[in-house]
């Protein structure tokens, strides 16, 4: 069975449907390779806009994950970010016309599943399910899981944030961040919630082996967290993780329409 993999990223929906014995060809604008990380499927680069679903023909599963930080920022209880003018839902609707183009090829039903932030529900509709901070649209099955764990306290968006974090399946999320703290806003939260899941370090050395452990674990590096401007590979290898959709979500999904 083949899926397509839209705005694809580092692979968190191809982990799950590769697991599960999907063959995947993942589509993104961009390769992300980041040590360790990188996409784990066939990978094509080209920008999602320039597609035509008619290419889809022959898949059995679309999903996909478009870039959320105009929804994201708009999110945020900040004066600023409620005064930008509504964002371009582009990307997001360019999902839904790749399936109805590849429906109409293939004459039958191709399902999609499309993931975004909380925060994108005030300009593309209603959710129809959510794990965690991950929120899913399109042919979302009936029997869907709820994310299990306990977050680390003090990550907190006054109930609006749309902040993902790749560690839900690990059960917890960076530590620290509170917008309603005024001292931490206005700062980029990627770089900021980064700093504060890094663990307590003396004179720039790790406490213990464990600490140093833990912070491996989580999925950075000191470099990749704390040095460079928001372009920087650091910041996108960041941006990249947290974005990065959890492997038991990516797996039932897989699952369910695995036939």
């Amino acid at each position: 069975m083949l899926a397509i993999d839209l705005f694809c990223g580092l692979g968190g929906w191809a982990e799950g449907l590769l697991a599960e014995g999907w063959d995947v060809i993942g589509f993104d604008i961009e390769r992300h390779e980041y040590g360790k990380h990188r996409y784990p499927a066939q990978l094509v680069i080209q920008d999602v806009l320039t597609l035509h679903g008619a290419q889809f023909r022959g898949a059995d599963l679309i999903v996909a994950s478009p870039p959320c930080q105009a929804y994201s920022y708009r999110a945020m209880p900040w004066s600023r970010a409620k005064a930008l003018p509504p964002p371009s839902n582009t990307l997001f609707e360019a999902c839904f016309r790749l399936q109805r183009e590849a429906c109409e090829a293939a004459g039958r039903r191709i399902p999609m599943v499309v993931e975004n932030v909380r925060g994108a529900q005030k300009w593309v509709g209603r959710a129809r399910w959510n794990y965690g901070s991950f929120y899913l649209w399109g042919d979302v099955p009936a029997l869907m899981p709820f994310a299990r764990g306990v977050k680390v306290p003090g990550f907190l968006f006054d109930g609006n944030g749309s902040f993902q974090s790749a560690s839900v399946s690990e059960a917890y999320k960076s530590s620290g961040m509170n917008w309603r703290d005024r001292t931490k806003r206005w700062q980029d939260f990627t770089r900021v919630a980064g700093m504060k899941g890094i663990p307590h370090r003396t004179a720039g050395h790790w406490t213990n082996r464990a600490e140093h452990e833990g912070f491996r674990k989580f999925g950075w590096t000191d470099t990749q967290m704390r040095q460079g401007n928001s372009v920087s590979s650091g910041r996108k290898a960041a941006s990249a993780m947290i974005a990065k959709i959890p492997l038991p979500l990516s797996r039932h999904i897989a699952a369910m329409f695995r036939g």
